[in-house]
């Protein structure tokens, strides 16, 4: 190995993107397929779990994990019942967040450190 040069690593995006906007445009009672359209093709569809579909998202710069979001979308009687995870739609008729109209707003937000180091 030489000193001073490294292995270079790609970023890496993985899963969905999903933007404060996008959530905003969520209503209670919207089908399934209103979801897919505001939100995209959920990331995980898990088979034991129909009604829960869950956006990932994880951004690596150099190898290290600098970004990541969950969202989950809950669906009951085939119509959205609710929203969790990291990002949460506006309240209905509230204001928007301070900060919620700029560009830096629907970036994602940089994950705890000890989230961004693997276990040894």
């Amino acid at each position: 190995m030489i000193p001073g040069i490294t292995a270079h690593k790609i970023d890496i995006q993985q899963g969905n993107y999903v933007t404060q906007d996008m959530i905003a445009k969520l209503k209670p009672g919207m089908s399934r397929s209103q979801v897919r359209f505001a939100l995209g093709t959920p990331l995980v569809t898990d088979p034991f779990h129909p009604d829960r579909w869950d956006y990932v998202y994880v951004l690596q710069k150099k190898g290290e994990v600098v970004a990541q979001r969950r969202i989950v979308v809950v669906f009951k009687d085939e119509k959205l019942a609710r929203i969790d995870g990291d990002v949460k739609p506006a309240a209905e008729g509230a204001a928007s967040p301070a900060g919620a109209s700029s560009p830096d707003a629907a970036k994602p937000q940089p994950a705890p450190a000890a989230a961004a180091r693997p276990p040894q």
